[in-house]
């Protein structure tokens, strides 16, 4: 695990100075509040979390060999990203973010498929993305991925 948090140690040095704390802050907060049964990783360029091999073998059927990505985090040119797989999977887990965003932020929702976008570095929801990190356990996401994507 040493390698991987010298991984993101790097990535967030690599940041601008002005984005490096938030970036940090959003890192911590989704780890500290995901369910057991996800690790750190690095995949694609972005630091994140997925489920082991060791827990699911059969890992990513986009990239064999690689963990089952879940949620991923990235600094891209104009925000700061969380990819979340499970938003992407189950309407009713995007439901729930969609309505409740505008309880923790006063600026508009900026998101894709399953990417959560952010401009302004001093209204981050820091209190909604913990919740969300805990709404769904590496079980859950692992069953919906064979429902839903493994062929």
């Amino acid at each position: 695990m040493k390698a991987v948090s010298n991984l993101i140690d790097e990535y967030i040095s690599k940041l601008p100075e002005e984005r490096q704390e938030v970036f940090r802050k959003i890192f911590v907060t989704i780890g500290d509040h995901l369910p057991k049964g996800f690790a750190e990783n690095t995949s694609y360029g972005m630091i994140g979390w997925g489920v082991p091999l060791g827990k699911y073998p059969p890992g990513y059927h986009c990239t064999p060999g690689l963990p089952l990505p879940f949620i991923s985090l990235a600094s891209q040119k104009n925000f700061i990203a969380i990819y979340h797989m499970g938003i992407y999977a189950k309407p009713e887990l995007l439901n729930w973010f969609t309505e409740e965003f505008p309880k923790y932020s006063k600026r508009k929702l900026d998101m894709g498929k399953s990417c959560i976008r952010f401009k302004k570095m001093d209204d981050i929801p820091f209190e909604l993305i913990a919740e969300l990190s805990k709404k769904m356990t590496a079980d859950e996401w692992i069953s919906l991925y064979e429902t839903n994507y493994k062929k």
